[in-house]
């Protein structure tokens, strides 16, 4: 196929492509599907190997969030039933990163909810990087703690912070859809800011909220003007409880014709694979790793994924290999770039949806995580009497036609803020 064979050609140049040849791909019949993912699988494997970063969520601050965006479990008015509790003691933080850690997590994403954070929360942040650090030999950090202002992310890199998550979600012209307290412009000062102070910036989309190609391609297309060293993909989790409970758009075979056109686009950089890969690759998702060289381990922020173990299973199956603390992720030119900069490590990566935070994993709001106690006693509550098991909450039918599929919806019930031990 010409069309793939000048793809590859220009991701082994780090040439950008057409926004026609990324509408291309995005519009490639399912039959032609597997030609898709061996072209953009040589990219993948050029840039990175059959190397797999993995990242674990935590959730500092669950729920409670002031915005109101559509996507988000968390957002103002969320009638979904996730965990809520205010923010993680540094030692609690530490301890639930550990978990991810011994599973082989080189990144601990640190997430909080909520539009940003005051002076006072960047100083509770710096003391729980401090601790996650020295508790953690090696391990990289990335915050994700919402809109920044003044000197914050110098002051989060001063504290030790490798890199920094804030996903610009859609595309501009599409945002104020989904959001209306802040605006995309504030998503890509964020951004910038971080970039500045020489953290690395990690940043990227939320697909399945009933955005058009051309929607897919623009946010695409701004995330390689805006150059992040990390690109998660998240897939919108429907919570009930939130605007977009029923959209329920995408399929497998979509899903990798997303990733493989932000693998085109993005040819060099960590593209994730983030929050609701479970719900919609289900068992395709092994193919995903042919594009995405990096993933969540575990649990989400306020959904649980597939378990640790099973990641690390489905990752040998494959025919890959968890990348190791003493490999640089990124390819030698960014990480001289990044080197060249002052900024952090140079292989750094990001990422949630369903609670969106970090790089991937939720529906991606503006904090998301994963972490350990300190819930209310009506948390614990709830979470006690789910404590039958990880399958416990799934409906054992599906829904009917054109209601939200709440039976492939995990609503997280376990690690930070319950009693119960991580999925790692």
């Amino acid at each position: 196929m010409d069309l793939l064979d000048t793809l590859v050609a220009k991701g082994l140049s780090r040439e950008l492509p057409t926004r026609e040849e990324a509408l291309a791909v995005l519009a490639t019949p399912d039959d032609d599907l597997l030609d898709v993912v061996a072209a953009a699988g040589r990219v993948r494997r050029h840039w990175f190997g059959r190397r797999v970063k993995l990242n674990y969520l935590v959730n500092l601050k669950s729920g409670l969030c002031p915005e109101d965006c559509s996507y988000c479990s968390q957002r103002l008015g969320s009638e979904a039933g996730i965990l809520k509790y205010t923010w993680l003691k540094p030692d609690q933080a530490a301890q639930a990163a550990a978990a991810g850690v011994a599973g082989g997590a080189k990144r601990v994403c640190l997430v909080a909810s909520g539009r940003g954070p005051t002076d006072r929360d960047v100083e509770r942040v710096a003391d729980t990087i401090a601790a996650v650090k020295g508790a953690n030999e090696g391990v990289e950090v990335c915050a994700c703690l919402g809109l920044l202002s003044d000197d914050q992310a110098e002051r989060l890199r001063a504290a030790g912070a490798d890199a920094y998550n804030h996903n610009l979600n859609t595309a501009g012209d599409k945002y104020a859809e989904i959001c209306t307290t802040h605006d995309y412009q504030d998503r890509v000062d964020t951004v910038r800011q971080a970039q500045a102070a020489g953290l690395s910036a990690c940043s990227g989309l939320i697909a399945g909220m009933g955005e058009s190609d051309a929607d897919l391609v623009d946010v695409v297309f701004s995330l390689r003007e805006l150059d992040p060293d990390s690109v998660p993909v998240n897939f919108l989790i429907p919570f009930e409880g939130t605007p977009l409970a029923k959209e329920w758009n995408l399929t497998p075979q979509r899903c990798l014709r997303i990733l493989a056109m932000v693998r085109f686009v993005c040819p060099d950089v960590e593209v994730r694979l983030a929050g609701g890969r479970e719900v919609h690759l289900r068992s395709l998702q092994p193919l995903a790793l042919h594009l995405a060289n990096s993933i969540f381990l575990g649990d989400y922020l306020t959904s649980e994924g597939q378990a640790g173990q099973a990641d690390l299973d489905m990752i040998a199956d494959a025919g890959f290999e968890v990348e190791g603390a003493d490999r640089t992720t990124l390819p030698q030119h960014r990480a001289d770039a990044r080197a060249a900069a002052g900024g952090g490590c140079g292989p750094c990566g990001g990422g949630e949806q369903a609670g969106t935070g970090c790089g991937g994993a939720e529906a991606a709001g503006c904090g998301d995580a994963c972490g350990h106690a300190h819930a209310p006693a009506a948390t614990a509550a709830t979470a006690s009497a789910t404590a039958t098991g990880p399958d416990a909450d799934r409906e054992a039918e599906p829904a009917a036609a054109g209601a939200a599929r709440t039976d492939l919806v995990q609503v997280r019930r376990r690690g930070a803020g319950t009693d119960l031990p991580p999925n790692a």
